[in-house]
């Protein structure tokens, strides 16, 4: 890594434009942001969501529901409530963001200045893959050289490090509530990582604030954030454009 660069790291934000908001203003100063995808889907505002993730990020990987709810593939195996709702969501977003998201890139991709950093969205070795434990994640670990892989997909925040050849899971120490948390891991130099932000949202891990992630590659640190946002209007929102209510209720619980 270079010195001195501080990167914002934001993955799954499924047209949850609350919770975006929530965390932009609750990060750090960062002199790059990067989206690891799924900027839309489940979701009531897919456009204000890709306008603002545009707007503030600078590097970007396309998800499955970019992919799906643009057009770029169809949504077979998907359940019938995200198919309802990439459809929708399909159909509410203008030409230009169509576009844009039909234009993503797939991963892995690379940041200026990150020279031993990779950015993808499910696996280094499969965008659709989840990583949702070491068993997952030893096959890309020990296949790429890279040190360290952020990704996204599977709504977890943490990820998993190999070192001396032995995989580990890595949780951030981060306590379940009402007000903004962080958790900060330091990377060690002889290690690899692969390093999940966290959905911003739509979290799965119980925690029902919205997650993202932010290195500073010159110390060598990660900072995990839960940030509170205004669920209800999340809710509300999605109520109102006629989603599947199951999309608003599973908010609140983070599942």
């Amino acid at each position: 890594m270079v010195s001195s660069l501080r990167v914002l790291l934001i993955s799954d934000v499924h047209g949850n434009l609350e919770a975006l908001e929530a965390c932009l203003e609750a990060s750090p100063p960062f002199d790059v942001a990067v989206n690891l995808g799924d900027v839309v889907g489940y979701g009531a505002s897919p456009n204000e969501t890709v306008e603002r993730v545009r707007e503030v990020c600078r590097f970007h990987v396309r998800g499955n529901h970019d992919r799906a709810c643009s057009g770029v593939s169809g949504v077979e195996g998907f359940n019938p409530v995200a198919a309802m709702a990439a459809n929708w969501t399909h159909s509410s977003l203008t030409p230009e963001n169509l576009e844009w998201l039909r234009s993503l890139p797939h991963g892995p991709i690379s940041v200026d200045g990150l020279a031993d950093v990779q950015f993808v969205h499910g696996s280094p070795l499969d965008e659709d893959e989840y990583l949702i434990g070491v068993a997952d994640a030893l096959e890309p670990l020990l296949g790429f050289p890279v040190p360290l892989t952020f990704f996204g997909h599977s709504h977890l925040q943490g990820g998993f490090s190999l070192y001396r050849d032995r995989g580990s899971e890595l949780h951030p120490q981060i306590d379940h509530g009402d007000v903004c948390d962080s958790s900060e891991l330091r990377l060690n130099q002889r290690a690899r990582y692969l390093i999940n932000p966290g959905s911003v949202g739509q979290p799965r891990d119980g925690d029902w604030r919205a997650g993202f992630a932010w290195l500073d590659s010159d110390a060598r640190a990660i900072q995990f954030f839960r940030v509170p946002y205004d669920v209800e209007g999340a809710k509300r929102r999605i109520l109102e454009a006629q989603l599947p209510e199951r999309l608003a209720m599973r908010l609140s619980i983070g599942r």
